[in-house]
């Protein structure tokens, strides 16, 4: 099987009969029976019991299994082979069978309070996509394979916050790096990685994963929103500015070119103060006409 396992239980093919077939068998000795009652006497039983033990024998040997089903067989606690083959199959009635689902399945992982990088309380939670790829494993490397798949399911998430912040830092150096929030495709691709490397004991392939629910915990969630519209305030306000200077260069320039007024530094001042409110202004500006001049 796969390449990464080196000790434990290995799957292994095993080759069960037609079902169908030994089933025509089975009808067919009691058509032969029931042919033959007419003519049982008390002196010939034996060829009538021996029938009746080959039906006997026949019907105990019958199992089925379902597209994505497999079988595991045993012969007295001995592992024999898997049976993967789906449809009405045959097998000898002692050896014991154990049905394992090779379909895909989702485990949700509950939503769990950790710490990120920094130390912040965060709420996770994911949904996780697997299936079970060997079965002599699943069965018999772990006591229970479904409950182990979630005891690591959650480890594995828990871990894994631990490792990035929620979102980026103030400062330069967290600027760019992989977070909960902006990072979502490497958090995703790192769960699977933790998560396949816990699981591969129990023979259980990861097919994919999803962060389902991330937030700040309910106790810093406040403080943390209105940092962030503190930062959405100061972008905006930082965007505004740089507006307002590059227009007031252009209207400054506009008017010197033109020649349309001739400004000394006094005025200059003055109409890059008058600009600046106008246009850094929350408020609707009121004009007010002066009707003296700068120097009265």
């Amino acid at each position: 099987m796969t390449a990464y396992r080196k000790q434990g239980n290995f799957e292994k093919p095993y080759t069960t009969m037609n079902g169908l077939a030994m089933l025509v068998v089975m009808i067919a000795l009691i058509a032969g029976v029931i042919a033959g009652l007419p003519t049982l006497t008390h002196t010939t039983p034996f060829p009538a019991i021996g029938m009746f033990l080959a039906i006997a024998f026949i019907a105990g040997g019958f199992f089925k299994l379902q597209p994505n089903e497999a079988a595991v067989l045993m012969l007295f606690g001995a592992y024999l082979g898997t049976e993967r083959k789906p449809g009405l199959r045959w097998t000898w009635p002692w050896n014991s069978r154990a049905r394992v689902s090779v379909r895909a399945r989702n485990y949700s992982v509950e939503t769990l309070k950790v710490n990120d990088k920094r130390g912040n309380p965060v709420e996770i939670g994911a949904v996780v996509v697997w299936r079970v790829e060997d079965t002599a494993q699943a069965k018999f490397d772990v006591e229970d394979f479904e409950y182990f798949v979630r005891v690591q399911g959650e480890s594995a998430l828990r871990h894994v916050a631990t490792r990035y912040n929620y979102d980026a830092g103030d400062d330069h150096e967290s600027q760019g790096e992989v977070t909960l929030r902006a990072g979502a495709d490497v958090v995703v691709s790192s769960l699977i990685e933790e998560l396949q490397a816990r699981v591969q004991l129990a023979g259980v392939k990861i097919e994919e994963a999803k962060i389902t629910h991330l937030a700040y915990a309910p106790e810093i969630a406040g403080a943390m929103l209105r940092r962030q519209q503190a930062e959405a305030v100061i972008a905006a306000r930082t965007k505004i500015v740089t507006g307002a200077v590059s227009m007031v260069e252009m209207a400054i320039h506009g008017l010197s070119e033109k020649n349309l007024v001739v400004l000394d530094d006094e005025r200059k001042a003055a109409m890059v103060s008058n600009l600046m409110v106008v246009l850094c202004s929350e408020r609707d500006t009121q004009p007010i006409v002066n009707t003296g001049t700068l120097y009265n």
